[in-house]
């Protein structure tokens, strides 16, 4: 029986780019769902207050952006094994772009897996988000 769910995966692979409109708006949206009203998101001045240009969205949408940038490439039959980011710069209101990098492709027992470079930028190209993730492309089944 041959596997169908098998993809072609290499080192370089390009994933994206998965691109957001970032301000109030999606920050209020963001907030809503996960309870997260806090006035450095909401409000310039106190962005300004924590010593930034003005409001800024908050750490857990960059991550939620390379997310979804990791599932529309990986699909749906795959298994994000893992997914971790550094918050370098804050995410101010304009375009935030995440891309990706396949780095690396094993196959083990269970699947093949791939190993992923992961960043969000802004409008000016400044990294935001660094990340990598660890995706399950294909399960073998049994």
């Amino acid at each position: 029986m041959t596997d169908t769910n098998v993809r072609t995966v290499r080192v370089g692979d390009k994933l994206g780019p998965f691109v957001r409109e970032t301000g109030f708006a999606a920050w209020n949206r963001f907030a809503a769902v996960n309870d997260e009203f806090v006035p450095i998101h909401m409000d310039d001045e106190a962005g300004k207050a924590a010593g930034q240009p003005g409001s800024f969205g908050m750490g857990n949408l960059q991550w939620s952006y390379l997310h979804n940038l990791v599932r529309d490439w990986a699909g749906d039959d795959a298994r994000i094994v893992e997914l971790s980011c550094q918050f370098r710069k804050p995410n101010l209101k304009g375009t935030v772009t995440a891309h990706g990098t396949v780095t690396a492709v094993r196959d083990e027992a269970d699947g093949q897996y791939a190993e992923l470079e992961l960043w969000t930028v802004d409008e000016s190209g400044a990294k935001l988000a660094p990340g990598k993730a660890t995706v399950q492309l294909a399960p073998h089944r049994f």
